[in-house]
């Protein structure tokens, strides 16, 4: 199996793209036509229908205009940016700090009824220690090259969590075992990161797995860490990017994939087991 997870994002754009090629032709205007009328050079034109450059709200605006179609502007525009939106670089989503972005999702959070997380690498976000969070974040703010605001980004992270303790919400969140060995923060902050994973599985809205390294013929090998809301948008973690993917297809496919590695994990005893194990791993 293979997934491609930005091309909900592509696909988002190729119609934008398909709609203004579409409004052109009906106008009778020519690629260098439209150009002229817009005053940007012809290969703009090219590179806005073949969806290789995003228009911006002031082009779609010239173009509608150029199209006699201007009361078709705003739509577009909407529909540009909610493309756009499917693909978020993490450097534009941090400049104005690393704690503003986890605010940001604390709506999307609280929105959704059953969150599926599936993590190969980190502990999932809701499941954090401020700790192994701070460590966490600095790193991340080292890598894109952004001021280092993580005390107060994990303390909204932190916060961002007591969502797990509401009512109405449901948690399903797997991870590989190696999560539990990947060590964030000296030791003591690694300790209370597992030391807090050994309860999760007992919170009321959490259901908590593991895959063990053990495993004997995976039905499926590990994936990139993705979080699926309800049956809407998944969100994928990628090293320089966010993608949401909308597409039901794509979607399906997600929650199909979740289910499988969901069925290899283990849960109460034999998770808190492993993590056990990995405890007395850190000596």
């Amino acid at each position: 199996m293979s997934i491609s997870p930005s091309s909900s994002a592509q696909a988002a754009r190729e119609s934008v793209a398909r709609r203004l090629r579409d409004l052109r032709r009906n106008a009778d205007l020519t690629v260098t036509e439209l150009a002229s009328q817009c005053h940007w050079h012809h290969a703009k034109t090219s590179r806005i229908e073949n969806a290789r450059t995003p228009p911006s709200p002031s082009d779609i605006r010239a173009w509608c205009r150029a199209s006699g179609a201007a009361d078709q502007a705003e739509d577009l525009i909407a529909a540009s940016q909610d493309a756009e939106s499917l693909y978020r670089e993490w450097r534009q989503r941090v400049r104005a700090g690393l704690r503003k972005l986890q605010d940001s999702y604390v709506e999307l959070y609280r929105s959704t009824d059953v969150l599926r997380v599936y993590s190969p690498v980190l502990v999932p976000g809701l499941l954090q220690t401020e700790g192994y969070a701070r460590a966490l974040l600095s790193a991340n703010a080292r890598l894109l090259g952004v001021p280092d605001d993580a005390v107060e980004a994990a303390a909204a992270r932190i916060r961002r969590s007591q969502i797990i303790h509401e009512q109405g919400h449901r948690f399903v969140m797997v991870v590989e075992e190696a999560v539990l060995y990947y060590q964030l923060g000296d030791a003591d902050a690694m300790a209370a990161q597992l030391g807090y994973l050994l309860t999760a599985g007992a919170l009321p809205a959490v259901s908590f797995g593991i895959i063990p390294m053990s495993t004997r013929e995976r039905t499926l090998w590990p994936q990139e860490t993705f979080d699926v809301h309800d049956d809407t948008l998944v969100s994928i973690e990628l090293i320089s990017a966010e993608v949401n993917v909308t597409q039901p297809s794509e979607i399906s496919l997600y929650i199909k994939t979740f289910e499988q590695l969901r069925g290899m994990a283990v849960y109460g005893a034999e998770a808190r087991a492993l993590i056990l194990r990995a405890i007395e791993a850190l000596g």
